[in-house]
């Protein structure tokens, strides 16, 4: 496989040089799951992974959770044999539950055989990065952030951070070892991350990687109406606030507005919507979603799109 390089920044102080964009793998989990997104063929997703290495993207972003394990095998069917491995960051503290709906647990058992199955899985020694998906049981933080750090210390996992903590939960767990890095939801639809966690995490030196920049789709221009009310029952999106009303006529006024910048630059809306998540100083990559090979290069153009501020202002309405 031969891989074009793409430009670079370091994740927070991890010493990782990692491209602006990075391969999301939530949606190669497949349906029939509680966040699921519908039916999916593997080799198509394997396809996509190795169209985007192609194209030089350099770190994948799974999760056990998604699909509870189908996505982290997945990765690790794509990448076996690969001439230069990406950077591989994964999730822990989702389980399967009943009715293959998800529980939480930050138990330091729990982890430690999540670790031990993840690493079997992506079919690898050590995972690059480990975060704690969600913060869920509140009390059991420092438990669970203390057995990523065991696992820091005994070499299964090179560097641990979090994923959807506040700065309150941060603060609380930072004693206990440091938090390399930090993954907030932030889209031009989901902002809450402006406020407080991404100035704090820039102040501290975290590394960020934002996930959902196209609002799990919404933003990438080809969302109607019509097409959320054609979406499988296995698809998640289609019971989520985002995707209703009264807020879809609102962040479908957004996608609009996101359209007629894309057509001004000649690149896809999905572009425009992730070159804006990574405007804000203290981003330093984007998770993008990727299902099928056919969408890579268009969304990978983000990677180098730099928005004037009279493109960031038109996208806010401003």
């Amino acid at each position: 496989m031969q891989q074009t390089q793409l430009a670079t920044t370091e994740l927070g102080s991890t010493g990782m040089e990692i491209t602006r964009v990075g391969f999301g793998a939530w949606a190669i989990g497949g349906g029939g799951w509680e966040f699921g997104w519908g039916p999916q063929d593997d080799e198509e997703s394997i396809a996509a992974i190795h169209r985007a290495l192609e194209l030089g993207v350099n770190w994948i972003d799974t999760a056990a959770g998604y699909g509870f394990g189908r996505s982290e095998r997945v990765v690790g069917r794509a990448i076996e044999g690969v001439a230069q491995r990406p950077f591989l960051f994964t999730k822990c503290s989702l389980l399967e539950g009943p009715g293959r709906k998800v529980i939480h647990s930050l138990k330091r058992d729990s982890i430690r055989r999540e670790a031990e199955q993840t690493v079997a899985r992506l079919g690898v020694d050590t995972i690059d990065l480990y975060q704690i998906h969600w913060p869920n049981p509140d009390q059991d933080i420092e438990e669970g952030f203390s057995a990523l750090n065991e696992l820091k210390d005994e070499g299964l996992v090179r560097h641990i951070g979090v994923s959807n903590f506040s700065v309150e939960q941060i603060r609380r767990i930072r004693s206990i070892a440091p938090v390399e890095t930090l993954q907030p939801q932030h889209s031009l639809i989901v902002r809450d991350a402006e406020s407080e966690i991404l100035p704090f995490a820039e102040r501290e030196g975290i590394g960020v990687i934002v996930y959902s920049p196209m609002s799990s789709g919404l933003l990438a221009g080809k969302m109607t109406r019509e097409r959320i009310q054609a979406l499988p029952d296995d698809d998640w999106r289609k019971g989520d606030a985002r995707f209703r009303e009264p807020r879809l006529s609102e962040h479908l006024a957004t996608v609009q507005r996101v359209r007629e910048v894309a057509d001004r630059l000649e690149v896809s809306p999905g572009a425009v919507a992730i070159a804006w998540a990574l405007r804000n100083s203290a981003v330093d990559g984007a998770i993008v979603g990727l299902r099928r090979s056919d969408q890579v290069d268009e969304l990978l153009a983000s990677a180098t799109l730099e928005l004037s501020d009279e493109d960031a202002a038109a996208l806010v309405g401003g």
